[in-house]
């Protein structure tokens, strides 16, 4: 009995080393192929990042385009790894893999666009967005109440950071179906404030004296002069709107910090000259049952007896 348990063991080990001897035959055999497939690895992975490289160069010199210069970039350096994962996947021997992620790409596509539908309408519409060119990496954009400036398109999302330095990832499917006011697009935009002046007041005069101050401001355009009008004939004051142009390189400079410089110099200005800027008056009405307003001072009691 004790023969026959000695006879398994060295069966089993005589066994378990022609196995391992073997694998060791096929791995010397396929090292060639295996050190071949992490050359082309390293290759596809090199190309990638240098073609993007290229692109980008190339095409950042001849268009301002950014945004549709990076993401042609990205798109091409992807493109090339799965190329490269390809090729790997055929030096390796594996090309009934390779074939068959190739042949059943029509069926796969149909089953990633429902698992992974959000995705793939985003990288959808980042395309668009690309192609189409709405904004520009540096554009101060309006998307339902949100304004920033964009800082990239991904292939998924949009990079906006807003003037407060919040960043907000927004999906590219929600800006090619949404509202998009591009803020910054032609460099010039127009803005507008009212002020108040009392009706004793000569309305020419101010309207005058506002528009050499605004003009006076700088970063107001010279070439398209600010101008005030009557916009309303409110209960206390007569309200002038102000409009002047400036230009958006910076929008957040450029506009808002702008528009409260000439506002603090009109405001100015017209108090120096004696212009009055009511505050709301406010009406009392006595009913008729009411004879006279009751008032009480407040304080202690030798204050409130000496009123009386």
């Amino acid at each position: 009995m004790q023969e026959n348990d000695n006879f398994d063991i060295s069966d089993s080990a005589s066994g378990l080393s022609a196995v391992l001897e073997t694998y060791w035959e096929k791995f010397l055999f396929l090292l060639p192929n295996i050190l071949f497939a992490f050359l082309i690895l390293f290759i596809a992975l090199w190309l990638a990042n240098k073609i993007r490289s290229i692109i980008v160069g190339k095409l950042s010199g001849k268009s301002h385009d950014e945004i549709t210069t990076k993401y042609i970039a990205l798109v091409s350096k992807w493109a090339i790894v799965i190329i490269g994962l390809l090729l790997v996947l055929q030096t390796l021997g594996l090309s009934g893999v390779a074939g068959g992620i190739l042949a059943s790409a029509g069926v796969s596509a149909v089953v990633l666009g429902f698992a992974f539908k959000d995705i793939a309408e985003n990288f959808l519409a980042g395309l668009i967005l690309a192609f189409n060119r709405p904004f520009e990496v540096g554009d101060s954009i309006e998307v339902e109440e949100m304004v920033g400036k964009v800082m990239a398109l991904d292939l998924r999302t949009t990079h906006l950071r807003t003037f407060d330095s919040r960043d907000i990832y927004i999906p590219n499917g929600k800006l090619l179906t949404s509202s998009v006011t591009n803020l910054t697009h032609n460099g010039l935009i127009r803005m507008d404030f009212v002020v108040g002046i009392d009706y004793n007041n000569p309305i020419q005069d101010a309207i005058d004296l506002i528009e050499r101050t605004a003009l006076g401001v700088e970063g107001v355009l010279e070439k398209d002069p600010p101008y005030a009008t009557v916009d309303e004939l409110g209960t206390n004051t007569v309200n002038l709107r102000v409009f002047f142009w400036t230009e958006t390189d910076d929008y957040k400079k450029g506009t808002v910090l702008l528009k409260g410089k000439i506002m603090q110099e009109v405001t100015k200005a017209l108090l120096d000259n004696g212009f009055g800027l009511p505050a709301n008056i406010q009406e009392i009405k006595l009913y008729d049952y009411q004879k006279d307003i009751p008032v009480r001072i407040a304080g202690n009691g030798e204050q409130q007896q000496q009123a009386s």
